[in-house]
């Protein structure tokens, strides 16, 4: 599968770029409506809701997460739970399921 990520890269102090939450999904929109294939929006998405808006907007086709995740490496466990979801995982998983997001995750059929 080829897909396409957007960053954009802030390699001088020069650059123009306000960072803030989701600075670079507008560059995901704008690549998502030129190709023809999936895109990934990046840049500083660290909460679920934000993450979810995105995908629904059309900003992006999949988001990647970096610090968040580096942070929490529960991240997506958390953010299913936020958003009312469930996630399967392999069995042995069930175990560490926070007690705090109990239900959240399912076992893999």
């Amino acid at each position: 599968m080829t897909i396409f990520t957007s960053p954009a890269a802030v390699l001088s102090p020069q650059q123009a770029i306000t960072v803030g939450p989701g600075y670079q999904l507008p560059f995901a929109r704008d690549i998502r409506q030129q190709v023809a294939i999936p895109v990934i929006g990046v840049g500083l998405i660290t909460d679920p809701q934000q993450a979810e808006a995105a995908l629904e907007n059309g900003d992006a086709d999949l988001i990647a997460l970096a610090r968040a995740v580096l942070y929490d490496p529960h991240w997506p466990w958390h953010a299913a739970a936020s958003l009312g979801a469930q996630v399967r995982v392999p069995s042995q998983y069930l175990r560490s399921e926070p007690h705090g997001l109990k239900g959240t995750l399912l076992p893999n059929r």
